[in-house]
């Protein structure tokens, strides 16, 4: 897994919301808390990866009870200078292997963090992980991509996804081992900002054969927040799996 040190510390969780800043527009951010507290009900939720709380303190104003796993303690700074965090009970460590007390109707992963796990193992474990904080029916939710593959021409390994002026991001493919390593480049005033990561790539049915494992069995896909058919044309998936009642 990504380590504060390697990929999550003090830079690049100080800039981390104004660089992922369409995520936070309320557009996003409602249909997404929506979805999440209504699974939630009136028992808590466990987020893996909470990062700087763009999901955690949302959820936790609609008065669910929130706990958070990140191994960054620099994106928990960030999010414990928030205001409201003081709600939000947050643990430092891999949240693939790391409990915390009590249990929860609800875990939960977005914005693609389970490809921070760079191995099934560790992938595999996530799951395992997220089922054993679960009450029985419990539900956890991934929000994660579809491997864009199928755009890239034989023989090419480095597919744009964002070309802008001040912004540009490439991701290059080993497809042997389903690493994909992340370039982001960026300007902010005068300084060129860099930053490139490792993420493995994950199918939808290797997760339903993850959360089997777990024992867990799917409950819904949808391609978005708001429930739009999961379809062949779809490019990211909102999964959830449900615990033995």
């Amino acid at each position: 897994m990504h380590d504060e040190d390697g990929h999550f510390g003090e830079r690049v969780a100080a800039t981390y919301d104004e660089t992922s800043d369409r995520m936070f527009d309320p557009s996003v951010i409602g249909p997404t808390v929506d979805f999440l507290a209504a699974l939630a009900g009136d028992g808590g939720a466990l987020e893996l990866g909470v990062g700087t709380g763009r999901v955690a303190l949302p959820l936790s104003q609609r008065g669910v009870r929130v706990h958070g796993i990140d191994l960054s303690a620099a994106m928990i700074d960030q999010l414990r200078a928030k205001p409201g965090a003081e709600a939000i009970g947050v643990t430092v460590g891999d949240f693939a292997t790391t409990r915390v007390a009590g249990t929860f109707t609800l875990a939960y992963l977005v914005y693609n963090t389970i490809m921070n796990l760079t191995s099934q193992d560790e992938q595999v474990e996530c799951f395992r992980n997220a089922a054993a904080h679960l009450v029985p029916g419990g539900c956890f939710v991934i929000e994660v991509v579809i491997p864009a593959l199928q755009r890239l021409p034989p023989g090419e390994t480095v597919r744009a996804f964002t070309v802008t002026p001040t912004r540009l991001g490439f991701e290059e493919f080993e497809v042997a081992t389903q690493i994909a390593y992340s370039h982001h480049y960026w300007v902010g005033g005068d300084k060129l900002q860099v930053f490139s990561a490792p993420y493995r790539y994950v199918w939808p049915s290797e997760l339903d054969l993850m959360a089997r494992l777990a024992g867990m069995t799917l409950r819904e896909r949808w391609s978005s927040w708001t429930r739009e058919p999961f379809t062949n044309d779809s490019t990211t998936h909102v999964s959830v799996w449900q615990s033995p009642a």
